[in-house]
């Protein structure tokens, strides 16, 4: 059977992308030179540049408008596999349950929230009220309508919430750019009236103190580094707010959160390799922060105070710790404060989940009756539980996991309340639709404990999970490595050599490409594309080491990865290997870049989303957005010119070449402030004038956008709607399989 991509609506000779003037800029470090004709284009506000991203706007809506069905066709699709009026699952925090509504029709969530009544059964007490979609509930409140607060502005997003203790106050952080710099405002929610008291510029992350006369949030440098945590007293100038801690070290990262019990602010300063946690006790404000470990000791740690009882029935004071001390997977143990005092040599530390070469731990916290550890094994990210009681003792009971059926999942905690019985999970797969489950913490008379299944999202359509298989597959590297591969196809695909395939991939910062559902990707498989997820080095799917073996002087081992999966599809009899694509963003972007320029010919399109192609130039300018906080993924060529030599030898903008470049489109944001527009901007100008083929390069660009897209849900299903028709219409794969599609 002969597959070919269906032809643009005008010929390519009769519609030329914009030409962007060369202005040679001379870059010199460590006694190389590197001349950049189009860094001007890094210039956000001169008109020319506005002008010239309209322009590729223009060409790219020309170059593929021939594919304006399907990308109608596939939003269709996305959307009639939505139940548009939904309701996320109820959570309790204090006396009131929380949760989220949507409404067809309208892009954004609805707040909401009802009171909780107690009957002093506690797991029925934590047991979500029955809230049905559409419909309203006696005494419902609205905490924050999106769709209310979204009307006349461009873009909009929350960045974080907040509720006071007593359940009368409401904080919400709102982005109305794109930028990622929120407005802080406050609610009264006795009254429904917005308190004078306005916040501007602050971060992610925002917390009411116990006793609701404050709030904490966080403040960005000129580079967008998180560098303040900030009090506010209601009711004062924000001109007086108060400085609790802030961070000069232009490569540490800044964030807080409230201890479990909610006793202390929690300060977390660090990067990729170590840490330092500094706590402020609420009942001695004065006394101010206290250090755990001082970064200097060089650990990677996460620190969880509270009180633990003792045999005698007493509570004391101790810390919980998840670290990487002589344990490059983490373990945790159990310290008493006191410890800290001493010289860390000398500190005594009980263990209480010991390091194991084969099992990831990454993080825990705690109830008032377990620790809450999450840990990964043979790739799958897990949860599991200890009682506190006779924890760090030869009493310690042994851990227990909630089970589940499937090979390939995601399963992780959603949510805990302190004093609950319960903890919230989140489980997915593939094929699986997103569930909500409760896990009943184990007690004598339940040693088990219990999942109660909560929700699983609707999938409309006719979906069939049955339709669609999903497998383990292994490639290997060049030097023998084993790299694990999901391949997702529909299950009629015959493995006959003439399927389509697409190849998806990012390998940084220890992110994992974890199994989830997602109602967009059924639409590429549903025309017969075999898609595959690469989990290469530099991600966290097989521990620390595999995360280590991708970043710094290792880098080139994520891009030869993702190359070895791209062979293995080739050659595993589902695919035709000339009809394959590959697909990353931001990070997975600098790979999209990377494995155009080592292996062009093995791919027909290449879709890079937010791309981080010219990390070079943006690591060697700390004044930039988050430059100085890479030195720790990338290495520091300021100063090191073995670094520098090294990512100048991968990095995409310095090596384009002359040769035939595939079909590439580059997706991105004017005001995406993590990689700047910049950068694939000047990228598609390098290739277009190096490329030897005659495939077109195109960049699309969300001109009110940030790092994530424009905002609002059907915005989001038509963005992706482009990408895949992108690859669908480039692979000649855009015709439903007999039988599929929606029903």
């Amino acid at each position: 059977m002969t597959h070919t991509p269906s032809q643009p609506a005008a010929h390519l000779d009769e519609v030329q992308p914009p030409v962007a003037r060369k202005v040679p800029s001379l870059r010199t470090h460590h006694g190389d030179s590197f001349e950049d004709n189009y860094e001007w284009l890094r210039d956000k506000e001169s008109p020319e540049v506005v002008d010239l991203l309209k322009a590729e706007n223009a060409y790219q809506e020309a170059v593929t408008a021939h594919q304006e069905p399907l990308r109608e066709a596939i939003f269709q699709e996305i959307k009639g596999r939505t139940q548009e009026t939904d309701l996320s699952v109820p959570y309790r925090k204090d006396g009131w349950w929380y949760y989220t509504r949507s409404v067809e029709g309208k892009e954004y969530g609805i707040q909401c929230r009802v009171q909780a009544q107690d009957t002093g059964d506690r797991v029925e007490d934590w047991t979500p009220p029955a809230v049905e979609a559409g419909v309203d509930i006696p005494g419902e409140e609205v905490l924050l309508d999106g769709n209310v607060e979204a009307e006349g502005k461009p873009f909009f997003s929350v960045g974080g919430a907040a509720v006071t203790i007593d359940g009368t106050l409401y904080a919400y952080a709102a982005d109305y750019a794109g930028d990622e710099r929120f407005t802080l405002r406050f609610k009264d929610l006795r009254t429904g009236a917005l308190l004078p008291d306005v916040i501007e510029n602050v971060f992610y992350g925002i917390a009411f103190s116990p006793d609701g006369t404050r709030i904490y949030y966080t403040v960005v440098d000129d580079s967008w580094r998180p560098y303040q945590v900030k009090s506010h007293v209601l009711g004062t100038p924000v001109t007086d707010d108060e400085v609790i801690y802030q961070e000069d070290d232009v490569a540490m990262w800044l964030g807080f959160e409230l201890s479990s019990d909610r006793r202390h602010l929690v300060l977390s300063i660090g990067c990729s390799e170590f840490s330092e946690t500094r706590l402020l006790r609420f009942d001695a404000l004065d006394a101010g922060l206290s250090t755990v470990i001082s970064r200097g000791e060089r650990i990677l740690y996460e620190a969880e105070p509270f009180l633990l009882e003792n045999a005698s029935g007493s509570a004391e004071e101790r810390i919980l710790l998840t670290h990487n001390r002589d344990a490059i997977n983490s373990m945790i143990s159990l310290v008493d404060p006191a410890e800290l005092a001493r010289p860390l040599a000398e500190q005594r530390w009980t263990t209480v989940v010991e390091h194991s070469d084969d099992v990831r731990v990454n993080g825990a916290g705690v109830t008032s009756t377990h620790v809450v550890v999450s840990v990964r094994k043979d790739t799958i990210e897990r949860v599991q539980v200890l009682a506190l009681a006779g924890l760090g003792t030869p009493e310690q009971a042994a851990p227990v996991e909630p089970a589940f059926e499937e090979e390939l999942y995601t399963a992780e905690v959603a949510g805990s309340d302190y004093e609950a019985p319960v903890i919230r999970m989140g489980y997915t797969s593939y094929f699986t639709p997103s569930r909500i489950y409760d896990f009943v913490l184990p007690t004598p008379g339940l040693p088990d404990g219990e999942l109660l299944l909560r929700k699983e999202n609707p999938v409309l359509g006719g979906y069939t999970p049955g339709d669609y298989v999903a497998e383990r597959e292994w490639a290997v590297a060049a030097d023998g490595t084993r790299i694990p591969l999901s391949v997702l196809r529909h299950a009629s695909v015959k493995q006959d050599a003439t399927a389509a395939g697409l190849v998806y991939g990012y390998g940084s910062y220890e992110l994992s490409m974890d199994p989830g559902f997602a109602i967009p990707r059924i639409s590429l498989l549903d025309r017969g594309v075999v898609f595959v997820i690469a989990h290469v080095r530099g991600g966290g799917e097989l521990g620390r080491h595999w995360y280590e073996k991708g970043k710094k002087l290792h880098k080139k081992n994520t891009f030869t990865d993702f190359i070895a999966a791209t062979d293995w599809l080739a050659q595993s009899g589902w695919v035709d290997p000339a009809r394959v694509a590959a697909m990353g963003g931001s990070a997975g972007g600098l790979l999209m870049g990377a494995v155009a320029n080592l292996a062009p010919e093995k791919y027909a399109a290449i879709v890079a989303a937010v791309p981080f192609v010219d990390a070079l130039t943006t690591i060697l300018d700390p004044e930039l957005p988050l430059s100085a906080l890479e030195w720790e993924e990338w290495g520091n060529p300021i100063t090191d010119p073995s670094v520098y030599a090294y990512m100048k030898s991968y990095t995409p903008y310095e090596n384009v070449r002359g040769v035939a470049y595939p079909k590439i489109a580059a997706v991105t944001s004017f005001n995406d402030t993590r990689v700047l527009y910049v950068e694939p901007a000047k990228w598609v100008q390098r290739l277009r004038e190096s490329t030897t083929g005659r495939n077109p390069i195109v960049m699309k660009i969300e001109m009110e956008g940030g790092h994530g897209g424009a905002s609002g849900r059907y915005v989001h299903w038509r963005e992706r709607a482009w990408d895949y028709a992108f690859v669908a219409d480039s692979l000649g794969a855009t015709e439903l399989l007999p039988g599929a599609g929606l029903k």
